[in-house]
């Protein structure tokens, strides 16, 4: 769901780790604790390993020291903000065949577009990226479910402003929920810009205050240690 899905979406990110959305309940917590024990994997931060916290949006971070992954970090969630609890998002997945024939499975890549709109920097240009691959990808036979995507999500706007003239009825529902949209219809650049700059404001901010009382509960974690 991180670094290492937007590579195989073609938004190439160099990622230190891996991060993985799980189903939160006992029994996978079991089959997942087994697979961490193989990999020698170690929590290296608060919180600790539990349902309750992973279900409470919190992150579970680890390092392995199995020789064949050494160093590795894997972070491991199963709630964030603004994306659809797991059964969704497993049934959403998509999976891809690597050259040796393992298969991954990865977050959809609307989803990962909604679970990459945080408060850090370094995710908004991969956000673009990954939307821009998925448009460059699809745009010589586009369905409605492409176009609305990118209607919905698009951070470029010479892109956006090819969406919107090429689906002019579409353009006029989806600028109901995204007014920008109404702006790409008319060509107008600059202000798309500073449009864009705005949603991406008020999308930190809201991660930014998703975070506060998880953050609170972590510096409680972390007092007694």
């Amino acid at each position: 769901m991180g670094g290492q899905a937007c590579v195989l979406y073609g938004a190439a990110e160099f990622s230190r780790d891996t991060d993985f959305a799980i189903l939160a309940d006992s029994a996978n917590l079991t089959r997942l604790s087994k697979a961490l024990a193989d990999l020698d994997a170690q929590v290296i931060a608060v919180p600790p390993f539990r349902l309750a916290y992973l279900r409470r949006g919190h992150a579970v971070h680890f390092r392995c020291h199995h020789p064949d992954a050494a160093r590795m970090r894997i972070d491991v969630m199963s709630r964030m903000r603004g994306v659809d609890p797991f059964p969704k998002l497993w049934a959403r997945r998509t999976t891809v065949t690597l050259p040796d024939g393992f298969s991954c499975d990865l977050l959809s890549l609307p989803d990962l577009v909604k679970a990459k709109k945080t408060q850090r920097d370094r995710d908004w240009p991969v956000i673009r990226r990954l939307i821009e691959a998925h448009y460059f990808q699809h745009r010589d036979q586009p369905t409605s479910t492409h176009a609305t995507f990118w209607l919905r999500e698009l951070r470029t706007p010479q892109l956006l402003v090819e969406v919107a003239r090429a689906q002019p009825a579409l353009c006029r529902r989806i600028a109901r929920v995204r007014p920008l949209v109404a702006l790409a219809s008319e060509g107008r650049l600059e202000a798309i810009e500073e449009a864009l700059r705005e949603e991406e404001i008020l999308d930190r901010a809201r991660d930014r205050q998703y975070w506060i009382p998880l953050r609170k509960e972590l510096e409680r974690l972390r007092h007694p240690r």
